[in-house]
Formats: structure tokens, sequence, C-alpha cells
């Protein structure tokens, strides 16, 4: 049911770049290490203290950069972000302002509402700074009681910001699966968002059409979304709720200031949390510990060899050089870099891409997920698989005897196909032999041979069971073309 309004919707995302130490100190960035632990007088911002920069978050930021189609800088520099929070120990934040590291850019993405078509979104800037530490608060029965662990101060951040281009909360779902998966394949960052990798804040309000005019509603940034369900659920509930609230107060653009609300995700709703601060208001300025970074052009060409294919790039390569629906080549993309290499592998070894496609979607997608498997932890190799595809395109095996040659492999890792057959007993069938065997079926079963010259083709699958039971190393679509063949002639 259409809404009488447009949504807004622009994403911050901040993504924890995967470095081994932090980004101006050598402090590690370990996860789940004992709290206040991995700190020293650098990040903890202690007088005296300089910062010195960790050239491994300026590669995986400017990697990041060209795959998102960003304009790299030649010259960037830092900024401190002033403001006050109990978890920022130096009162400030070392930031980027006017000379981000990434500049304009975009990400095309799959339209989750139109099979084949693609979104785009236009990203306003991608910069790095490092992150605040996490407060902890305990608030059972007669406590008030909070603990700052600043093992997470100093770690390093690229923030992605985009310009309001997303219409509607399930194409904001599908951007940050598909930033998840770039930045997956860049093997710049984990995006564990349960680790507080990746972070997202969602910046929403409403166009109304009214009398003839376009209405804006107030700008309200949606903090606390720990997934990406969460942030189609609260972008989903504040649209609704900026609606309602237009219609009772017609608040617009201007009469208010923008709001910062934090999502309770066990409530379903939005609460408000304070008025959203404005650039002005975190008084930026040159840091003066660091000088401004000069990114040259040997620095570009590194990081442009090391992006590889990207997710976009392997899906149109499946369309266009081996005919893949656009869903088929999407679904075997988004599972990672890993998947797509061993899908590669397969399709050298001589498996037919369409069928390899079916298969890694069905059989090997499934036993994945039933044995909690990543690709590489898959008992069956690459070639392995492809000779067993081979030997079903070549009429060697039908699909339901490949499949226990799958079950085989599962079992007996080191075995091939010919052990398999073997072991299986699977062999060809003569072809007069065959024959015989559906003579003998359609004259068992007259009433399957009425129903067949009525036009009733479908009788013919049951007689396959009898067929298997005879021989189990027939093929029943051999059975099905022969049977209906001697009905034609003979019956």
């Amino acid at each position: 049911m259409s809404v009488p309004y447009q949504v807004v919707i622009g994403l911050e995302v901040h993504v924890q770049l995967s470095t081994q130490s932090k980004l101006f100190c050598g402090c590690p960035t370990v996860f789940g290490a004992e709290s206040n632990t991995q700190v020293c007088p650098v990040c903890l911002g202690l007088p005296g203290a300089l910062p010195v920069m960790n050239q491994r978050a300026i590669e995986l930021a400017i990697q990041t950069g060209l795959a998102l189609n960003c304009e790299i800088a030649s010259v960037t520099k830092w900024d401190r972000k002033n403001y006050f929070y109990p978890d920022l120990p130096k009162g400030y934040q070392i930031s980027q302002f006017d000379q981000p590291i990434c500049g304009e850019g975009h990400l095309d993405f799959p339209d989750p509402e139109n099979e084949g078509e693609s979104l785009r979104v236009r990203l306003i800037r991608a910069h790095l700074e490092e992150d605040a530490g996490k407060s902890m608060h305990d608030e059972a029965a007669g406590k008030a009681d909070s603990r700052i662990d600043l093992n997470r101060t100093g770690t390093p951040l690229l923030e992605i910001v985009s310009y309001p281009d997303l219409r509607s909360a399930v194409a904001a779902k599908a951007y940050l699966t598909e930033l998840r998966l770039l930045l997956t394949y860049l093997g710049v960052s984990d995006c564990n968002m349960q680790e507080g990798s990746l972070r997202v804040d969602a910046n929403v309000n409403l166009h109304i059409e009214h009398n003839g005019k376009t209405i804006a509603t107030p700008i309200v940034e949606i903090k606390n979304l720990n997934s990406f369900r969460a942030v189609e659920r609260a972008l989903e509930y504040e649209s609704k709720r900026q609606f309602s609230q237009w219609q009772q107060t017609g608040a617009v653009m201007g009469d208010s200031p923008k709001q910062t609300r934090g999502w309770d995700d066990a409530a379903g709703v939005t609460l408000p949390q304070r008025e959203k601060e404005e650039s002005a208001d975190y008084r930026y300025f040159p840091d003066p510990d660091l000088i401004p970074l000069q990114i040259t052009d040997a620095q570009l060409q590194r990081a442009q060899s090391a992006v590889g294919e990207t997710p976009l790039m392997v899906r149109r390569r499946l369309q266009r050089d081996h005919e893949l629906k656009a869903y088929d080549a999407d679904v075997i993309a988004s599972q990672g870099r890993a998947m797509v290499s061993y899908f590669d592998e397969a399709l050298t070894k001589g498996a037919s891409a369409k069928r390899l496609s079916s298969w890694m979607q069905q059989d090997v997608m499934r036993t994945l997920n039933e044995n909690n498997w990543t690709i590489t932890e898959f008992p069956i190799a690459a070639n392995k698989l492809a000779s067993l595809l081979v030997a079903i395109d070549d009429g060697q095996l039908d699909n339901s005897r490949g499949k226990n040659v799958f079950q085989y492999f599962l079992d007996r890792p080191a075995s091939d196909l010919e052990e398999a057959i073997k072991s299986l007993g699977i062999a060809s069938v003569d072809q007069a032999e065959l024959e015989q065997l559906c003579r003998e079926l359609l004259a068992e079963n007259p009433k399957i041979v009425a129903q067949v010259k009525e036009g009733n083709v479908k009788g013919l699958g049951a007689l396959i069971g009898p067929a298997k039971k005879r021989n189990p190393n027939i093929d029943p679509n051999l059975v099905r073309t022969i049977c209906q063949q001697l009905i034609d002639t003979e019956f």
C-alpha cells in the first residue's frame, strides 16, 4: 500500500579497520581483552604523549575509497573534534574535517525490489578517525553504576557518509549488505557488528506532498543500531512516527532542531536522546601534533592492485561470461570471495556454470549451513565436485546417483570419482535392457498407458519408483523418454 510521503535516508557507517595496532599508537586492537589493558599514554591522551600515524590504516582507507569510486585526496589532514564524553579521555577526537582522505564516490547494489536492476547511492566522503572508548552501564535493582573500558580508544575507524539517496528501509538494508560484502571482499574489516567492527547511524526525514507543496520534516539521526534488521525496523518505525507527528503538529524543517534518537530494539521504538549537533558545535581545528599527509601515485597504484574484483564485477562477469541469471550470479557473489574462488576453480576443471550454480546453491550451501562450515572448510575440493558434475553432464550418472556420489565424497574426502562409482555399485545400463524394462512396466500398468494417450504425461512419473527398484542405475529421465516413445509406437 502506498504512503502519502517519501522517505529520505542517508547513512553514516563506521568501519573498524583490520590493523594490528591503533591509529596513532602501538597498542593492540584485539577484541575481548580484559578492560583497560590495551592502553598507553598516547591513546589515553596523557600530557606530553604524541601521536604517530598508522600507515596500514592509510593503505586500507585508500583501498576502500578506490573500491567505492571515491576521489582520493592528494593531501589530507587531521583535525580535532572537540566534545566531552566520559569514554573520550582527551576531550577531543582526532578526525578529519574539511580535507578527508576520500572524497565523493558511489556504490551500486542490487535493487531488492526489482530483480536484475540496481540502485546507486552517492557518497559524500569517507574519512579516518580514532574510536572512543566504551561505557558500560549497570542498571540492576539498587544500582546506577557505569564503568569505562578504554581498550577501544584510538582504534582506527573509516566513516563512510552517504548522500540522502535512499528511499526505503528495504533499500537501506540492501545498501548496507552490499557495503559490508565489499569491505569483506577487500579484507579491510571483518565487519562484525556484534563486536562493534561495523556501526550504523541513520539519518531520516520525510518529504510530504501537501497542498501542492513538498514539506520536509525535521531530520532525525537514529543511533544504537546493532544489526541491519534493526536499521530496517528503526527506519520503518521512525518514518511512521514522523508522519504521525506532522499530522498532529504540522512541524516542518526549520521549526525544530535536528534530533538524535536511540533505537530500543526490544520495544521496537525510537526514543529521544538530545538535539543533533552541527559541525560548529565541535569547534574543529587542525591537530597541531600531526602534519598533513600527502598521498603519492605509488600509494594509489599499490592500493588499486590490492582492490581486486568487487562483488559488482563478479556478478557482471558471471552473467556476461557464463550466462547466469541475475539472481544466481548474486547468490554466488554474495557468499564472499572464497566462495567465488571455489566456483571459478570448479569452472576451470570443466563444470558447466549453470549446473554448478544449481549444485552450489542447493547441495553445497545446504551442507555448509547444516555443519556450520565455511567454504574453506568444505571437505569436497572444487576439482572433485567438478568431476562429479562433468560425469552427470556426460550421462555417466543421473542426478539422483550424483547425489549419492556427493554424499560419498562428504563421508570420504580422500576418495575420487572412480572409487565412489565402484563402491556405490553404479554401472551403466544397456539401452536394450532399459527398453525391455520399460516395456514390462507399461504392460503391467495399462491405466498409466491410457492416461498418457489422453495427454496426461505426468502419469509416467509413477513408473520411476518401480524402475529404480528393479535397477537402481537407471536414469529417470531416460525412463520417461523411452516409455513415451513406446506408448507412441507400440502400445
